[in-house]
């Protein structure tokens, strides 16, 4: 896969926090940084499965309390980032503790992600 086409989304610096928890932070081209929290990143996994779950909870907002899985959400541990990878020059791989590893995280994807109000809506808004 190909560097991103948008030369603002060409990360310059990395770091992955992943012994201290800190999560994900990026300084891109455009000296913008962003920074990522762990659990932020796993709820926006890019992944089939993880995409398809927020396709199945948004198609479906007002499910009833039988549907609850056993295991109410609460009360599960928040996943923590276990192990994280480059994937060749577009991405990263993070493993976390709740054993899910098949998200890829494009360069591209992630200043798309950026928590920030400016990144909202200079590449959210685009897309919508």
């Amino acid at each position: 896969m190909p560097l991103p086409q948008d030369a603002r989304k060409k990360p310059t610096g990395i770091k992955i926090h992943v012994t201290t928890g800190a999560g994900v932070d990026i300084v891109w081209s455009d000296d913008h940084s962003s920074h990522y929290d762990f659990l932020y990143l796993r709820d926006l996994c890019p992944c089939a499965l993880c995409n398809d779950e927020r396709a199945k909870k948004a198609a479906a907002p007002h499910a009833s309390p039988t549907a609850l899985t056993s295991t109410l959400p609460m009360f599960k541990p928040k996943p923590k980032a276990r192990a994280a990878h480059p994937v060749g020059n577009y991405a990263i791989q993070i493993e976390f503790t709740d054993g899910h590893n098949t998200g890829i995280y494009s360069y591209d994807y992630l200043r798309t992600i950026c928590p920030c109000e400016a990144c909202a809506r200079e590449f959210r808004a685009a897309e919508a």
